[in-house]
C-alpha cells in the first residue's frame, strides 16, 4: 500500500495533551509533505481554527487542502470552497427550537461567526469562540439573516447534559441530519451529506486518489468516519474504543506523538 495522503484530526490527534504541536509531529509532517505526501488536516474547526498549525507544519498554497466543519466543507488553505454542505434557515429554526425543548445551550457556526440566541451565554460557546478565533453573535431567532451559510450547528453544554441530550434527540432528526458527539460537551449536528468520512471521500476522488492511498488519523467519534473510510483507518492510542475497533491501526497517545510514529510506520518510504 502506497499513502498518498494523510488525513489527520486536530484535537486529540495533531496536538498532543497539552494541546500544542510537537517538534516530532512537525518533523514527521514535514517529510512526508518532501514524499510528495497530500497532508490534509481534518476537523470540526473553521479554517480560522486551523491556520495556525498550518503555518506552523507548513502547509500552504491552493494545492493544499483542509476539511473543516466536520466535513460540511473541503476547502484549500489558500480559502478556495471544494465542496460545501451547509445547514438551510429552515434547519436552524428547527434545531434551535428543538435545544429550546431539551433545555440545552445551542448555537450555528458560518464563515465568519458563531451565532447563538442564548442571552445566558454558555461557557463551552466562549471556550469554542477562543478555540476557533471566531467572535460571538448574539442574536434573537426573528433578527437571524435567512441567507446565511450555516456550516453546522452545535448543542453545546455541561457533559451530564450533553449525555442527557444524546439520548432524547428523536430519531427524525437523526435520520435527517449527520448528528455526532465530538467532545463531551459538543454535539454536532450537519448536512446529510457531511462527515469527515464522506468529504474526505469527495476531495481524495477530485485529486485522483483511492481510498486504499489514503491514511486517516483520529480519536474521537467525529473521526470514525474517515477510519471507516480510508484503506488505512489508525486510531490514536487515547481515541474513543469506537475508533479503535474500526481502526486497522493504533498508533501512540497525542501525549506520545502517535502521529509521527504513525506516519513514520506506515506512509514514509
Amino acid at each position: 500500500m502506497t499513502i498518498k495522503m494523510i488525513a489527520i484530526d486536530i484535537d486529540g490527534t495533531l496536538l498532543n495533551e497539552k494541546n500544542e504541536l510537537a517538534p516530532a509531529t512537525i518533523d514527521a509532517v514535514q517529510a512526508a509533505k518532501a514524499q510528495g505526501i497530500k497532508v490534509v488536516l481534518c476537523t470540526g474547526r473553521p479554517l480560522t481554527g486551523v491556520q495556525p498549525y498550518l503555518d506552523a507544519l507548513g502547509i500552504s498554497g491552493d494545492d493544499q487542502y483542509a476539511i473543516t466543519y466536520n466535513g460540511s466543507v473541503s476547502q484549500t488553505v489558500s480559502g478556495k470552497m471544494m465542496t460545501n454542505h451547509s445547514l438551510s434557515f429552515d434547519d436552524y429554526i428547527d434545531l434551535e427550537a428543538l435545544a429550546r425543548k431539551m433545555q440545552v445551550h445551542f448555537q450555528i457556526e458560518t464563515p465568519d461567526f458563531i451565532y447563538t440566541a442564548n442571552k445566558d451565554l454558555s461557557g463551552y460557546t466562549i471556550f469554542e469562540s477562543y478555540l476557533v478565533r471566531m467572535l460571538i453573535r448574539y442574536r434573537e431567532v426573528g433578527e437571524m439573516d435567512r441567507d446565511l451559510t450555516i456550516s453546522k450547528a452545535m448543542f453545546v453544554d455541561d457533559p451530564d447534559i450533553i449525555n442527557r441530550v444524546n439520548k432524547e434527540i428523536p430519531q427524525d432528526v437523526r435520520d435527517r441530519y449527520y448528528v455526532v458527539q465530538s467532545t463531551p460537551f459538543f454535539i454536532e449536528v450537519m448536512n446529510k451529506k457531511a462527515s469527515k468520512g464522506n468529504t474526505l471521500g469527495e476531495l481524495a476522488t477530485k485529486l485522483g486518489f483511492t481510498a486504499d492511498e489514503v491514511m486517516a488519523l483520529g480519536d474521537q467519534g467525529n473521526d470514525l468516519t474517515m477510519i471507516q473510510y480510508a484503506g488505512l483507518g489508525v486510531a490514536m492510542g487515547n481515541a474513543i474504543d469506537e475508533v479503535k475497533d474500526a481502526a486497522q491501526a493504533v498508533t501512540l497517545t497525542n501525549a506520545e506523538d502517535g502521529v509521527a510514529a504513525a506516519i513514520r510506520k506506515y506512509a514514509l518510504k
